[in-house]
């Protein structure tokens, strides 16, 4: 079988599985426990979050963990939505944009928010000008993926980030795709 769909699933590796069987066999408690299985499963946890931490070159507090990449998506934009309704309802993010992104845009559109779609350029890639150019003063928040899971294209998060927050815009990235491939600083 020749398979090409590594960046949406692989094989697990077998010190993955074997790490899973540790954990649940040996760390099985409510990490939130204070006896001793709870304090096992809390040591896990957090070991974990500071090898993601470090992956990301971000501190392990920030980091939390979610069931999934769609449920993170999910909590992040309507999060920052529903937090900065006040202050506008207008988002700016790529015409290219992962599932798990397009369906809270439409939920939100659904709700009177806008969404202005900047469209990728024959490379693959949004310009960070265009997005730029997309911003208004009702603008609160900024969602484009890093890599993008079909083509692989690598968007300019970095100089879109810079501008945002210049402007006081939140900025959301899903870099799934991007984990373990590509040197990542979220900071």
């Amino acid at each position: 079988m020749i398979y090409l769909d590594h960046n949406a699933t692989t094989p697990v590796a077998a010190e993955v599985v074997q790490a899973i069987v540790d954990a649940l066999t040996g760390a099985w408690g409510n990490p939130s426990s204070g006896h001793d299985a709870g304090r096992r499963a809390r040591a896990v946890v957090e070991r974990a979050r500071e090898e993601v931490a470090s992956l990301l070159c971000s501190a392990a507090d920030s980091i939390v963990f979610t069931g999934g990449g769609t449920e993170a998506d999910h909590l992040a934009v309507l999060g920052v939505a529903e937090a900065l309704e006040a202050k506008g309802r207008h988002i700016v993010s790529s015409a290219i944009e992962h599932p798990a992104i397009v369906a809270p845009l439409a939920r939100l559109e659904r709700r009177g928010w806008t969404v202005s779609r900047v469209a990728p350029a024959p490379d693959g890639a949004v310009r960070a000008e265009d997005v730029i150019a997309a911003f208004r003063d009702d603008t609160t928040l900024v969602t484009v993926m890093h890599a993008n899971n079909e083509t692989g294209a690598i968007q300019p998060v970095a100089a879109i980030a810079r501008a945002a927050r210049a402007r006081g815009i939140v900025v959301h990235t899903d870099a799934a795709q991007s984990v373990g491939k590509v040197p990542l600083d979220v900071d």
